[in-house]
């Protein structure tokens, strides 16, 4: 006699309905709302600073663009040389930049893929080395500076940091499990010496990871403030942040000049981020990293 076999009804059911148009709709729904939210403070700084301080303060404040952009604009550039300000820490935060990624990519490369005595070791220091406060050193950091002549110029704002903790830490980690040996094996039977191995066969590899370390640390190097205000004495070699704390006691209570140039130092970063943002969410989110 045959049996009828009854199937199960699936499992699963309301995830097929979450996933239909309708759950489709309220994620999108959801997410051009957090995008709005988001965006929305950068949007008021734009606002507010074609405003003058008397229409910022009214109730309720403004949300649409005055006409007082360009007298703030050159308020802006009557209280302090902004486009200097600007322009050298672009310099500073660039060459950082350029410098941290040679420097921790070839660090993450010797401690991923060599064996040398001690190695364990020295990058268990480097780790712990995360734990000290940078703030801790300040003070002895400066006498260094102060001997080394260095004082009032931008080296101690580059060099320092070059080799830094976390970069080689972060390249280490992506190396080690993004980068097969067999890759190298392949590359030195071929001639190819360790040079030519890291700049032709790592690098092209480490692209992801490289983009999201050269993220961050321009933007850390951008908005650096403590070092250069002790460092630098010159007004004609202030970074935009040191420039920027001086604004507020040139211009008064003038809002609207004071949040345009925030304004103008947010730009870059932004650029940056948008520029590299694909890299550096495929560098954040590359797989599962080994563990040290």
């Amino acid at each position: 006699m045959a049996t009828t076999v009854q199937s199960r009804p699936r499992s699963g059911g309301g995830r097929d309905r979450l996933a239909g148009p309708f759950g489709m709709a309220v994620l999108y729904a959801v997410l051009a709302g957090g995008a709005l939210l988001t965006a929305f403070p950068f949007y008021y700084m734009l606002v507010t600073s074609t405003h003058r301080t008397s229409e910022i303060l009214r109730i309720p404040p403004p949300m649409w663009f005055g006409a007082a952009l360009q007298q703030n604009y050159l308020e802006l550039l009557d209280a302090l040389p902004f486009w200097a300000s600007f322009w050298n820490s672009v310099a500073i935060a660039a060459v950082h930049t350029v410098l941290v990624l040679l420097f921790c990519s070839l660090g993450g490369y010797g401690f991923a893929k060599f064996r040398f005595p001690g190695r364990d070791a020295l990058f268990a220091f480097l780790l712990a080395t995360l734990m000290v406060p940078g703030f801790l050193g300040l003070i002895p950091v400066f006498i260094v500076f102060r001997q080394l002549g260095w004082i009032d110029t931008w080296l101690p704002l580059i060099i320092p940091g070059i080799a830094n903790a976390f970069g080689i830490f972060w390249m280490r980690q992506y190396i080690e499990s993004s980068v097969p040996a067999e890759l190298m094996d392949a590359a030195r039977i071929d001639g190819a010496h360790e040079v030519r191995i890291y700049w032709n066969v790592i690098v092209p590899v480490i692209v992801p990871a490289l983009a999201a370390l050269a993220i961050l640390t321009f933007i850390g190097k951008w908005n650096d403030f403590l070092l250069p205000l002790l460092i630098l004495k010159e007004e004609e070699k202030y970074t935009l942040p040191v420039a920027l704390s001086t604004l507020r006691s040139l211009r008064g209570s003038e809002i609207g000049v004071q949040i345009l140039g925030a304004t103008g130092a947010i730009m870059p970063i932004l650029v940056v981020f948008i520029s590299a943002s694909r890299q550096f969410i495929s560098g954040i989110t590359a797989g599962a990293v080994k563990g040290v």
